[in-house]
């Protein structure tokens, strides 16, 4: 068929060709075609080059992809600007940015002159990389130049600045351009709802939800789900639980994000017979579990004390070649801690520790704390002192346990150690001591204790 065809005709053929090769990441065979054509003397063009160079970038690295472009000159074409534009786009995805600053500048050496997606790439790059001052002095030579800014451009700007926490310079943007007759797409909206809910401005986030809603586009899954996860966070379960109603009513279905979510929710409210059946709907739906979504299930099974199917839950991770991750291991330890299966505990807690995790500050805070809850003082306080690092949930959680015991004393010295370092402790765990001490006749010492507690307040003020 090759041979039939001549020409313009059959270059463009040729590059239908290696453009479903590279699709399918098969470079060697998009090589070899051009081998072939050139034998029978169909000469690659720009767009085949182009193409090669594109895949490349995704498939193997930017280097490799560079080679290319110096075969292509070799062979007399000469690069445009979405030959540049993939390079760019390539070393931008593996934030190599000054090597897209790099090929930016060859390319202007070259006379190519950029278009808008090139500054939109290297947009991105400043914003992926904490630098949002940067975007936006390009966004400036956009708007400035001869260059006409797209919406993807807009899109670019609003989420940049959104994830780089200036939310404020991101509405104040969005509302100019409106007033400027952009029209917003569900990409945008999403941005902002994001943006304003990682900031806990709910409210806000809720508004521009509804102003999506009568902007005659429709909110999609991501939208609800990441209102949600901000309701939830923000401790407002009822507001979060109407918006999974809402979602449902519009009969959009969950990701195993928003299962996760959702069950999370329910477990800390304590509905644990509504996060049961929402578990059991997210494995009949066939959700691919990865390892947060494991965490939840293990979590929700600890809860209500069914440990045997956590840790079945465990080898199923370990047979899908999963990595646990610290919080995997936290749960495990306090469910234990909780059944006050405490040597059990333990040794989870030694085995974590041969797994190699930096941090296990949660876990041992747990098995301090359960120690003291099945009466082994001695030995939750040999422990305590063992540790290297401690927090103010440590010092809080030891504090409380020995008033419980009744060791007010102890209680004592141990607040006023904590609050001269600079440590914060609960005021009800600080008040627990001072009535332990009055109610046991020691009003001398109370006294002497919140004296002490005013002066280190002032000495970290």
């Amino acid at each position: 068929m090759v041979r039939c065809l001549s020409g313009r005709l059959s270059t463009k053929l040729l590059n239908i060709s290696i453009a479903s090769f590279c699709k399918a990441q098969r470079l060697e065979k998009a090589e070899g075609l051009i081998i072939d054509g050139i034998r029978l003397g169909i000469l690659p063009d720009v767009v085949t080059y182009n193409t090669l160079i594109d895949a490349y970038c995704h498939v193997v690295s930017i280097d490799a992809a560079y080679f290319v472009l110096d075969r292509m000159r070799e062979a007399g074409i000469s690069p445009n600007v979405i030959t540049y534009n993939s390079l760019i786009a390539g070393a931008t995805r593996k934030c190599q940015l000054s090597r897209s600053l790099d090929l930016f500048d060859e390319m202007l050496r070259m006379g190519i002159p950029p278009d808008t997606w090139s500054y939109n790439t290297l947009m991105n790059c400043f914003f992926r990389l904490g630098k949002p001052e940067e975007a936006n002095r390009l966004f400036r030579d956009i708007l400035l130049g001869d260059l006409s800014p797209s919406a993807a451009t807009f899109n670019i700007m609003i989420n940049g600045l959104c994830k780089n926490g200036y939310t404020n310079n991101a509405m104040t943007l969005f509302r100019k351009l409106q007033a400027y007759g952009f029209v917003p797409q569900i990409i945008t909206y999403n941005s902002l709802i994001n943006g304003l809910c990682k900031a806990r401005r709910l409210k806000e986030a809720r508004c521009i939800l509804k102003e999506l809603g009568e902007s005659g586009q429709f909110p999609n899954a991501i939208t609800y789900t990441t209102v949600m996860k901000c309701c939830f966070r923000s401790r407002n379960f009822d507001q979060g639980f109407e918006i999974l109603s809402e979602m449902k009513s519009k009969g959009f279905t969950f990701d195993g994000f928003g299962y996760c979510t959702v069950i999370a929710a329910l477990v800390k409210t304590g509905r644990i017979q509504v996060a049961t059946e929402y578990m059991k709907e997210m494995v009949s739906n066939g959700i691919q579990l990865d390892i947060v979504s494991y965490n939840t299930l293990i979590n929700l099974y600890c809860k209500e004390g069914k440990l045997e199917a956590a840790f079945r839950l465990l080898d199923e991770i370990e047979k899908r070649g999963l990595d646990c991750d610290a919080y995997t291991h936290t749960i495990m330890i306090d469910g234990l801690c909780k059944a006050r299966n405490i040597k059990g505990a333990q040794q989870h807690l030694a085995y974590m520790n041969t797994m190699g995790f930096d941090s296990n500050l949660v876990a041992c805070n747990c098995v301090v704390d359960g120690l003291f809850k099945v009466g082994q003082i001695d030995n939750a306080m040999n422990m305590f002192e063992s540790m290297e690092i401690k927090d103010s949930f440590t010092y809080t959680s030891v504090v409380y346990n020995l008033c419980k015991a009744g060791r007010f004393h102890f209680a004592s010295k141990l607040l006023i150690i904590c609050l001269r370092s600079g440590m914060k402790i609960l005021k009800s765990a600080q008040r627990a001591v001072l009535d332990g001490l009055r109610d046991s006749g020691y009003t001398a010492e109370a006294k002497k204790l919140r004296s002490k507690i005013r002066k280190a307040r002032l000495l970290h003020h």
